[in-house]
């Protein structure tokens, strides 16, 4: 059964920062070092949309809007996924998630393409 449980979510002041882990459980083996794994937000009366994605070999993709801000990272040792987020706005407050997706994040990764196993999220406000 896989797990996957986000983390490190917060109230923070515009221009602020906070790191998101994601630790990924009931794969097996590392997911990450195997699937693309994405970071998606949901801000209340919207619609889900890609933040932020890795694929197996390390290579990062971004929103427009918070690229220069976020950074992605993975632990496949320790099966986690990371997402820095610096200069916080208003705007990126949501529900931030991640899952794995497919073996390639492909071009459409921001449209949650291929994947799957949400989490429950963790709440990121900024004021």
């Amino acid at each position: 059964h896989v797990q996957l449980v986000e983390s490190g979510g917060g109230s923070v002041q515009d221009g602020g920062s906070l790191t998101l882990s994601c630790a990924v459980s009931g794969y097996g083996a590392s997911v990450s070092s195997r699937y693309c794994m994405g970071w998606f937000r949901r801000a209340p009366g919207k619609e889900r949309e890609g933040v932020a994605a890795i694929d197996i070999d390390g290579a990062t993709r971004y929103r427009n809007s918070v690229k220069g801000r976020f950074t992605i990272s993975k632990d496949n040792a320790k099966n986690t996924l990371y997402l820095q987020m610096n200069s916080l706005k208003p705007e990126d407050t949501a529900i931030y998630y991640c899952a794995p997706g497919p073996r390639s994040c492909g071009p459409d990764w921001f449209r949650a393409t291929g994947f799957g196993n949400w989490g429950q999220g963790t709440q990121v406000t900024v004021s």
